[in-house]
C-alpha cells in the first residue's frame, strides 16, 4: 500500500485532550476503511504565520499512514467536514523517515546547515567605502527664487 504523511491543524479552543481525541478519531476512519497509522505525533498548539478562520494558533498533528488511496480519500473528507479541523495537507512519500520529526526534535540537537556563523546575510562583511578621496565638486548652483513659488 501507498504510504502518505498528514498533517492538521485544529482549532487553538481545543484542549490537548481534544485535540489528541480527533487524531484518535482519525485514525480509526482510516483502519475502518483498510488502512492503518504507523505513527502519529502531536506537535502542540503553534503561533501560525496568518489567521485561518480569525484563530491565530493551532494544534498541529503529523499522521504517518500506510493506506489505500480510497481510505484516505475519505479521511480527507471527513477532516474537511469537521469544524474543528481547519487545514488538512497530505503528501505521499516513498518511506517514511525514521525517529521523531523535525518538529519534535530540541531545537539545539538540529543540524544548523547552511547559515554561516556571522548569522543572517551569508557572505563576509566588505567595509564600507571612502568618500575621503573623492575630488571636490565646487560650490553649488544657486537657482534663485526660480524654485520657490
Amino acid at each position: 500500500m501507498p504510504l502518505y504523511e498528514h498533517v492538521m491543524i485544529a482549532r487553538q479552543d481545543l484542549s490537548n485532550a481534544q485535540a489528541e481525541g480527533l487524531i484518535e478519531h482519525f485514525s480509526t476512519v482510516l483502519a475502518d476503511n483498510g488502512g492503518k497509522v504507523v505513527e502519529n505525533e502531536y506537535w502542540g498548539v503553534k503561533t501560525m504565520a496568518y489567521k485561518i478562520n480569525k484563530n491565530r494558533k493551532g494544534h498541529y498533528a503529523l499522521l504517518k499512514s500506510d493506506a489505500p488511496a480510497a481510505a484516505v480519500q475519505e479521511m480527507e473528507r471527513l477532516m474537511r467536514l469537521h469544524d474543528d479541523v481547519m487545514r488538512v495537507l497530505t503528501i505521499k512519500v516513498d518511506k517514511h523517515a525514521e525517529g521523531p520529526s523535525v518538529q519534535m526534535q530540541k531545537r539545539d540537537d538540529r543540524e544548523r546547515g547552511d547559515r554561516p556563523e556571522g548569522g543572517f546575510g551569508g557572505g563576509e562583511r566588505r567595509e564600507r567605502p571612502s568618500f575621503g578621496d573623492r575630488p571636490d565638486r565646487g560650490p553649488r548652483p544657486s537657482f534663485g527664487d526660480a524654485g520657490r513659488r
